[in-house]
């Protein structure tokens, strides 16, 4: 498919003579027409303008045909005495400009050719009476441009996309987040082949290329770009005025722009009232689509239009035919007798993932049999699904060792003494007095103490912070030789320590994604008496852990690990009924195969410091230690949980 100048040049009056046709109102044909009264151009900083006067507000249509070429096409306007105007600038991008007075459909139309140096990028706008053509400066160390030849390459490139999705028609439907022309990769403005041009605008003669056989376009272009969650449209720039203009006699006339083979559904009705400058004709196709509630499909090379409802109704109906053709087959069984799996367990996978509306699955879990009756291709699809899933599953060998250490300290001193006085004439020790002529004084905190030789009845303590269950004393006795004053003093010591360390280690070995569960313990009787019934439950006091292993492909084990220690403290029983002490973990953990972890860790310190004084003597300088007890406690325990997975694959 080759485009030359001619077909670019019948495709811009067809255009416009179309645009002349579907605009209406205020410009008709026995109106009079509006007329271009001058062309100029002028250089800037950024580039040159090219600035076009007409007699009042005219609309127009500005294509690119090939990349040195840019048309402004007026509809209805005329261009009589204006002549051809001429700019040229070694710096500036405009090498001609001409002015083609045309007629398209009975209506006079107006042409500006603008030739440039070089491809170099364009923006039109409108001010009123004025249309006013910006082009960017071009490149000053770029190479003279060469328009390639005429040839099978250069055909456009949505000609080329369609083509190459002619053997595979597709549905698609245009909504807010599809840009349905860059998604066929319909986003390329069609270019028509001219003589090469050097800077200067001369003509270079060019020897005849081979040709080359088409490149398919990037797969970027066919289903369009997206960045950031928008649609990217590439499409060359236009503008359009259209006022309560036909939707179909517009849909045709992006069919000249584009090149697409475009055919209109019946039931595409409607106005279009837009008004676009300098966008690009594939989004301006885009929104007109969806203002009208209309979406394509591609069949072959041809880009069929019809409202959305009409090709959601013909794909659902598609779908349709294509399910009863699929089940219009005979219907065949399957048997399989399952070696690891459970027939149970895969009926209804199977149900679900492959069987059709007509197949049925049964189960004879005698011989854990599956039994499928469906299509043949259905059947083979199930045959598959249950090799891969009737197979040997790994084991796992978890071992946890729980370590209990004990560390406790207790240190006291204290001291106990005891005196007795007697004041009593039978000693010949008196008051001389008639009252008091006797008397005696001595401890009275508890029982006697002191040493055998002295008798009980004549020591009572008068200060006992002794120490309890004391393993160390020192006493001393003194007394007067009629037993007038007897003084007794012990001094009890108590020290003492000790470390204790409790292993357990348990080991269960389970399936994957199998739960396992390991005790090791004693059951304590508790017995409860209601309306004269005696009743004996139990309770553990063991050593429990469940855990359920996943295998993970990276060879690594995910286990899901309740643990508890409980063991009886018969020290502190309650009715022969002792409490429990239970240390408990419950978590989840990945872990590598043979590798070991710490799941949990409880760490218990108590410290403890006692004083005992007699009120006011304890405080004593010097004297103090006579009346008061000391005594130290320091006690820490600590419990450890390790767990090991190991595991241990099938030969």
């Amino acid at each position: 498919m080759t485009v030359t100048k001619g077909r670019a040049l019948l495709l811009a009056v067809t255009l416009a003579g179309a645009l002349a046709n579907i605009v209406g109102s205020a410009e008709t044909r026995g109106s009079t027409p509006a007329r271009l009264t001058a062309i100029s151009s002028r250089l800037n900083g950024k580039g040159a303008s090219l600035v076009i006067e007409a007699s009042t507000p005219v609309p127009y249509v500005a294509t690119r045909p090939d990349p040195l070429t840019v048309l402004v096409d007026f509809r209805n306007v005329l261009a009589e005495g204006l002549g051809n105007s001429f700019a040229s600038s070694a710096k500036g991008p405009i090498v001609s400009v001409a002015v083609e007075p045309t007629e398209s459909m009975g209506a006079p139309t107006s042409r500006v050719r603008v030739t440039l140096a070089q491809p170099v990028g364009y923006r039109v706008r409108s001010e009123r009476n004025t249309i006013v053509v910006d082009f960017e400066k071009p490149s000053g160390k770029a190479a003279p441009y060469v328009m390639p030849p005429a040839s099978r390459q250069n055909a456009p490139d949505a000609m080329k996309a369609l083509e190459q999705q002619a053997s595979v028609p597709q549905a698609l439907v245009a909504t807010p987040a599809v840009d349905p022309i860059a998604a066929l990769g319909l986003d390329k403005a069609p270019q028509a082949a001219t003589a090469p041009r050097t800077g200067a605008g001369a003509p270079v003669p060019q020897q005849p290329a081979t040709p080359q056989p088409p490149v398919p376009p990037p797969a970027s272009e066919q289903i369009g770009i997206q960045r950031g969650g928008q649609r990217t449209y590439t499409g060359h720039p236009v503008s359009f005025d259209f006022q309560g203009a036909d939707l179909r006699a517009v849909l045709r006339t992006f069919a000249e722009i584009s090149g697409l083979n475009i055919v209109i559904d019946p039931a595409v009705q409607g106005t279009v009232d837009v008004s676009l400058h300098d966008v690009p004709w594939d989004q301006a196709l885009d929104i007109i689509l969806r203002a009208n509630k209309l979406g394509y499909i591609v069949d072959g090379t041809i880009v069929r239009i019809a409202p959305l409802g009409v090709l959601a109704d013909e794909e659902t109906q598609k779908r349709k035919l294509s399910d009863e053709q699929a089940l219009a087959g005979e219907l065949r069984v399957f048997t399989k007798r399952l070696s690891y799996a459970k027939a149970e367990e895969l009926q209804g996978l199977l149900t679900k993932s492959t069987l059709s509306s007509r197949g049925t699955v049964q189960v004879d879990p005698r011989t854990n049999t599956i039994i499928v009756t469906d299509l043949a291709d259905r059947l083979t699809m199930a045959s598959d699904l249950i090799g891969t899933l009737d197979q040997a599953q790994p084991q796992v060998e978890i071992e946890a060792r729980i370590v209990q250490t004990n560390k406790n300290y207790a240190r006291a001193l204290g001291i106990q003494w005891g005196f007795t006085g007697k004041v009593d004439p039978n000693i010949g020790n008196t008051t001389g007095l008639a009252f008091p002529n006797n008397g005696s004084l001595g401890g009275r905190t508890g029982p006697t103490q002191g040493p055998l030789g002295i008798t009980a009845t004549t020591v009572p303590t008068a200060v006992g912070l002794g120490v309890p269950t004391a393993n160390s004393a020192v006493g001393l006795s003194l007394g007067a030789i009629n037993g007038a004053f007897n003084l007794d003093v012990a001094l009890s010591a108590l020290e003492t320590s000790g470390n204790g360390r409790l292993l357990s280690t348990p080991r269960v070995t389970m399936q994957n994604n199998v739960e396992a569960e390991i005790t090791q313990g004693v059951q304590i009787p508790i017995q409860t008496v209601a309306n004269n019934t005696v009743t004996v439950s139990f309770k553990d006091a063991a050593l429990t852990m469940k855990v359920t292993p996943q295998i993970t492909s990276a060879n690594t084990v995910i286990m899901k690990i309740s643990v508890e220690n409980a063991s009886p403290d018969f020290s502190r029983a309650i009715k022969d009924i002792p409490p429990i002490n239970t240390q408990r973990a419950i978590t989840q953990v990945l872990v590598s195969d043979g590798q070991t972890t710490v799941i949990g860790g409880i760490y218990v310190s108590t410290e403890q410091a006692q004083n005992d004084r007699t009120p006011g003597l304890g405080r004593v300088p010097l004297l103090k230690w006579l009346f008061k007890r000391e005594s130290v406690t320091d006690q820490s325990t600590e419990l450890l949980i390790f767990i090991t997975p190991r595991i241990i694959r099938g030969s």
